[in-house]
């Protein structure tokens, strides 16, 4: 009876010990800092807008369900960091970029998502060589400004998507010829170095068209002054169309440049779809939207391992043709009937 229960007692002993070995492994685990677990970081997005925030509302949001779509939700595992470049003039916007970049960069984020606008991207690149740069939708030609080596290849650390509508100027023309055959002066409100990439094409297009073209630039976009002294030119210039490229300044006042045009009963073309659902009259380009919501594709991938320099630059592929008949019955004009059927929508 003795020798049963010294064998219980000493299997039990040896049982106690083995426990205590695997609660004091279990308490080991469980207090390693959480900065040695790589896989529960929540990673860290940085965000830097060349607009106010109201201007890139619907832009932000498209960004926002785009990670959604792809199970990233604020707050919950991932973190955004944005950043809002607010001056009005171009060494402003140059000088906010590039404090905004810094400080981006100093929050270690992972990726940094851009604007379109050459200088919150150039600011970025000057910023840092190895965090991730993501470009949203581009308005320069990535590869003539040096920020990737080729479309395909970019070679450094920035990728993302271009927007460069240089090339669509012509058509955006030609349909505003078509709405309104009568037109034979167009006046072309650039902003910047728009006028540079964009001024050629824009007066082959009219010279096929028959159509002289008024250029007027807007190079500093310091506010409403600069803006009415674009109205004046345009109206001595007695033109009677008017096409206009987007940049932070006309987008951010698109409301007095759509008011403009209304009472001085001017067929006009945009190359943003927000000039048009705002009152405009036509709208033929890419959804930037579209493109936002396809930069967050671009962000999951960093974020799972992708390399900037292996992914592809993306060109846009989809454009769409808007058409706002409230607009062309105010300014009394009929749409021809075969560029109403073209429209991929229709604002009644």
């Amino acid at each position: 009876m003795n020798t049963v229960d010294r064998h219980e007692t000493t299997g039990n002993s040896s049982k106690a010990k083995l426990f205590g070995f695997a609660l004091c492994a279990l308490l080991f685990a469980l207090w390693i800092p959480v900065e040695a677990q790589q896989p529960n970081r929540i990673p860290r997005i940085g965000v830097l807008w060349s607009l106010s925030p109201s201007s890139v509302a619907p832009y932000n949001e498209a960004f926002r369900l785009g990670l959604r779509d792809l199970g990233y939700v604020e707050g919950k595992n991932v973190f955004i960091e944005h950043r809002y470049v607010e001056g009005r003039t171009t060494e402003r916007l140059v000088d906010v970029a590039a404090e905004h970049a810094a400080e981006l960069v100093r929050l270690k984020v992972d990726v940094i998502v851009t604007s379109p606008a050459p200088p919150a991207i150039h600011a970025a690149q000057r910023a840092t060589r190895t965090i991730p740069i993501v470009m949203g939708g581009a308005i320069v030609d990535p590869v003539e400004a040096g920020l990737v080596a080729s479309l395909a290849r970019p070679g450094g650390n920035i990728t993302g998507l271009t927007n460069l509508q240089i090339e669509t100027h012509g058509k955006r023309l030609e349909l505003l010829k078509e709405a309104s055959p009568r037109i034979s002066r167009v006046a072309v409100f650039w902003s910047g170095s728009q006028e540079k990439q964009g001024l050629k094409q824009v007066q082959a297009a009219g010279q096929a068209l028959g159509i002289q073209i008024l250029s007027v630039v807007n190079r500093e976009g310091r506010g409403v002054g600069d803006l009415e002294s674009a109205f004046s030119a345009i109206s001595r210039g007695r033109s009677d169309a008017l096409l206009t490229a987007t940049s932070g300044f006309t987008l951010d006042y698109r409301a007095r440049i759509i008011d403009f045009a209304a009472k001085n009963r001017m067929p006009s073309m945009y190359e943003r779809r927000r000039f048009v659902t705002d009152g405009g009259l036509m709208f033929y380009g890419t959804d930037m939207s579209y493109l936002y919501r396809r930069t967050a594709v671009y962000v999951d991938r960093i974020l799972k391992g992708a390399k900037p320099a292996d992914l592809p630059v993306e060109q846009p592929t989809k454009f769409e043709l808007i058409i706002n008949l409230k607009t062309a019955k105010q300014i009394g004009l009929t749409i021809p009937p075969n560029v109403l059927a073209r429209a991929d929508r229709v604002i009644r």
